[in-house]
């Protein structure tokens, strides 16, 4: 990878009415003209994403938004466009101006503040105004008990104080877990199954091979990367040390649990991903969903990046057809694909998610949420294809809590 994915950056949003300043603040942050600046309201349409390193935090991405204010037809576009850029915030910084009464941006700060979104406000444009407006305005936020930090970017004032706001909040933050999190020790070693068929990217890896790679790097950790066609013979001619775990990528855990003696654990890259970046005992619970399906019902296969299918695609080809084999049940799929949850949960008896390795935790665990509050059972791929081929119970073992939790829906 040349620089670290979107999925595995913390998301920092720029929220406020028309003209505050967003686009302004993004590009003094950035030291670069990214987004366009003008005086003529609602000049940002689609959110504007830029990956940026922030210090000592890490890789980021910053998104500009539309003004949550804006009007007409098109305006009710963008405005939805926004409300979907908090699905995926980690942080938010809140932008003010001193002419508002606050109830616009109080209510917007209450509806963060639901969401755990830990926020920064910040007032803009003071070289507009006096000392007296500056504090008029603190006064209308002083029941939120946030610090406001005043900024100019004419001026190039208050730039680097919010940069330390915002590393502040975020270094409280719990950060996104790893993928291998207390699975290996040292001494350990892991066998990674890997096809490449039709549906590997050419001439490279999909992220959460690298990252588990890179893991077992770092902690200095051997790992053995392999063919399924080839495990068998790796475990009982090449490798001298039995390894610790094997994990296999989920088109090919029947081959691997074959090949796999008992006394080796063995996961998926996928539900490795749903632990990491999911719920995982959720995604158990609705599994088992499937035995209570009936004859037409809808289900929907959800993925969150954009690909084009090719004839065995694991979401729109593969996985139907293993639960019609399975349930025997006349059974209708949809496919939603992106981020943009643009499809009607009551609608289905099951949702299916993908691991999620292009998108961040907060958007999959919001996209849970919003599912468990209509009461809809969702899952994930590595799950549901382990249960399918009656290896669920074996791919749980290397997470205690979560194979409890199969026991008790069981």
């Amino acid at each position: 990878m040349n620089e670290t994915p979107k999925g595995n950056r913390i998301h920092i949003a720029i929220f406020g009415k028309r003209n505050v300043g967003k686009s302004s603040f993004l590009n003094a942050i950035l030291g670069q003209p990214m987004s366009i600046v003008s005086e003529i309201p609602g000049t940002t349409t689609d959110p504007v994403e830029k990956a940026y390193e922030l210090q000592p935090i890490g890789p980021v991405l910053l998104i500009d938004t539309a003004g949550l204010d804006d009007e007409g037809e098109l305006g009710k576009q963008r405005i939805k466009q926004t409300e979907l850029v908090i699905k995926k915030t980690d942080l938010a910084v809140l932008m003010l101006e001193h002419t508002s009464d606050g109830d616009f941006e109080k209510n917007l700060l209450n509806k963060l503040n639901k969401q755990k979104i830990p926020t920064v406000l910040v007032l803009n444009k003071t070289d507009l105004i006096s000392e007296e407006q500056f504090s008029q305005t603190t006064k209308v936020y002083a029941d939120t008990k946030q610090n406001i930090y005043p900024t100019s970017i004419v001026n190039n004032l208050g730039v680097e104080e919010v940069k330390n706001a915002i590393i502040k909040e975020l270094e409280a933050k719990i950060p996104e877990p790893a993928i291998l999190l207390n699975l290996l020790a040292p001494g350990d070693n892991v066998v990674l199954v890997i096809p490449i068929d039709a549906e590997a990217p050419k001439g490279r890896l999909i992220l959460p091979q690298v990252q588990t790679i890179r893991e077992c790097l770092d902690a200095n950790i051997p790992c053995t990367v392999v063919k399924e066609k080839d495990l068998h013979h790796t475990l009982t001619q090449v490798l001298k040390k039995q390894p610790k775990i094997v994990i296999t990528d989920s088109q090919a855990f029947e081959q691997s649990n074959t090949d796999v003696p008992e006394n080796i654990l063995l996961t998926s890259f996928s539900i490795l991903l749903a632990r990491q970046k999911g719920d995982l005992n959720k995604y158990i619970r609705g599994v088992n969903q499937i035995n209570k399906l009936k004859n037409g019902d809808k289900i929907l296969v959800a993925e969150l990046c954009s690909h084009k299918p090719i004839t065995e695609d694991i979401g729109r080809v593969k996985i139907p057809r293993w639960l019609k084999q399975y349930t025997g049940l006349d059974l209708v799929f949809d496919f939603a694909v992106g981020a943009k949850p643009e499809f009607t949960a009551k609608d289905y008896a099951l949702v299916i998610q993908c691991g999620g390795c292009m998108v961040n935790r907060t958007l999959i665990m919001n996209r849970i949420d919003d599912l468990s509050k209509e009461d809809i059972p969702v899952t994930n791929y590595g799950i549901l294809i382990a249960y399918l081929h009656g290896i669920l119970e074996r791919a749980l073992k290397p997470f205690p809590s979560a194979l409890e939790e199969l026991e008790n829906v069981n």
